[in-house]
């Protein structure tokens, strides 16, 4: 498939010419030292392969003079944030170039009166939500890594988080883009405004194309006003049928909540000796659900929530009396990630999307599967719209269990589409899943996409093997 240069040592003309654009004074700008490359050669997904070189550029202009520079050498580049990916996609192609954008994290300007922000791709999520705060706004993603992962991260993958139910993705999100091209050209995508139809949408095609089509380094970003007043919600069923019925009620009625969360049996085991509020015995399934709101507005909402949450199944129904109740509830759900890892050695951690009416008989074929392959799957999620996140323990040792895994990934998948859903909601697909797309995308739509990613890359030198499967004799 490449037509770029993959080999373990590059051309010392080339790496010559990157310390020049990038300013002969800052040598630290470009890494060649296998041990300082090592830590740019790994993602969450686990995969590793060390970059021949790290570049670290601190503008746009910087960004735009190395690409240029790459094109012109026809050397394979990476373009990562911080590396919270599962996909594998911030994974550096074989002695190819990592460029990273971690210092380019500035905030370049808030302006309340808009409600807009304008950022580098290398801010962390969190950091800016703090920045944002005392003006009384928010940026709505919120990924479980949002302590972590970048805004360029985020744009990425359209990576969202829980408040996505209510506030949408980053796509809903974000009003434009400044992006360098792999021929190292500077383009500007969208408006400072919320509506505008001048010339096509490149906005919401570069967010989530996961640097295959052009580097983010600039956003402008739609923010939200802060709610007055905010609460979180517990409810406990019997099943995973009551559970699911109930997040179809919610949904259905005018009252949304910013977020609802579910957790399988499985995921329930799993954070029983974390969790402060034990759950009743009889607990199968958990919906963890926020609400935000007026201060006199409130507890109707919570009212009318609750209304549709109750059934013959549910079996608790708590609220918290503070934030710092709400925070230790939710704590519970952002351990829950990092706490499966400890439970087994191989985990394969899906983030498919199914629709909401369908989510019991997805659990339900989910531990057929389980007993089937005699492997532990835990589920847990985003159940307001049916993102599910997948969870395959196994222990790669056990030659059994890891070919089981594999095969059951696959059945995952053929299940998913088979209830109408889709592969991914916002891991991305990166490496890891590309040769799975062709189960949901036809080969006409897949030429398309092809078709644009050969115009705005023509070399093959931005991220490749990323996201588009391989094609037969490549």
């Amino acid at each position: 498939m490449s037509r770029t240069s993959h080999t373990a040592d590059l051309p010392a003309a080339f790496i010559e010419q990157l310390r020049i654009v990038s300013g002969q004074h800052h040598s630290r700008k470009i890494l060649t030292d296998p041990a300082d490359c090592w830590a740019y050669g790994y993602d969450n997904s686990r995969r590793r392969s060390l970059p021949a070189a790290v570049a670290l550029p601190e503008s746009t202009a910087e960004v735009a003079a190395i690409m240029g520079v790459c094109a012109e050498h026809r050397i394979a580049v990476c373009p990562r944030g911080r590396g919270t990916g599962t996909t594998g996609g911030a994974i550096p192609p074989q002695g190819g170039l990592a460029l990273s954008l971690e210092r380019m994290n500035r905030i370049l300007s808030v302006d309340p009166a808009n409600r807009v922000a304008v950022v580098e791709a290398g801010v962390i999520n969190q950091d800016l939500q703090n920045h944002l705060q005392p003006h009384g706004f928010f940026w709505p993603p919120d990924p479980t890594s949002a302590g972590f992962s970048t805004i360029g991260g985020n744009l990425a993958c359209n990576a969202a988080g829980p408040r996505t139910l209510k506030y949408g993705t980053p796509r809903d999100n974000t009003l434009g883009l400044t992006a360098v091209t792999p021929q190292g050209n500077i383009i500007r995508t969208g408006s400072y405004t919320t509506k505008s139809v001048v010339g096509l949408d490149l906005t919401r095609l570069l967010i989530g194309s996961e640097g295959t089509l052009a580097i983010i380094t600039e956003a402008t970003l739609l923010l939200t006003p802060a709610a007055a007043a905010e609460t979180t919600l517990r409810a406990s069923y019997t099943s995973i049928k009551e559970a699911a019925a109930a997040v179809s009620r919610i949904m259905a009625q005018a009252c949304q909540p910013r977020a609802m969360e579910f957790m399988d049996s499985g995921a329930i085991r799993a954070i029983g000796r974390l969790d402060r509020n034990p759950l009743p015995a009889q607990t199968r399934a958990l919906l963890l659900i926020d609400v935000d709101g007026t201060v006199n507005g409130l507890q109707e909402s919570v009212d009318a929530i609750e209304a549709a949450a109750r059934c013959d199944g549910l079996l608790e129904w708590l609220q918290a009396g503070s934030a710092k109740e709400a925070a230790v509830l939710w704590q519970t759900r952002k351990n829950l990630s990092p706490l499966l890892r400890k439970l087994a050695p191989g985990k394969i951690n899906e983030d498919i999307v199914v629709p909401v009416s369908r989510m019991a008989e997805l659990i339900d074929a989910l531990d057929r599967l389980a007993r089937a392959h005699q492997l532990l799957i835990v589920s847990y999620g985003h159940a307001g719209n049916g993102n599910i996140h997948v969870n395959l323990l196994y222990d790669p040792a056990d030659e059994r269990q890891t070919a089981a895994a594999n095969e059951c990934l696959a059945e995952v998948f053929e299940l998913t589409l088979s209830l109408g859903g889709s592969l991914s909601g916002e891991h991305g697909i990166g490496f890891v899943k590309r040769n799975f797309v062709g189960l949901e995308v036809d080969a006409e739509t897949m030429a398309v996409m092809r078709g644009i990613k050969n115009q705005l890359d023509p070399l093959n030198i931005l991220n490749p093997g990323k996201m588009y499967p391989d094609q037969p004799g490549h």
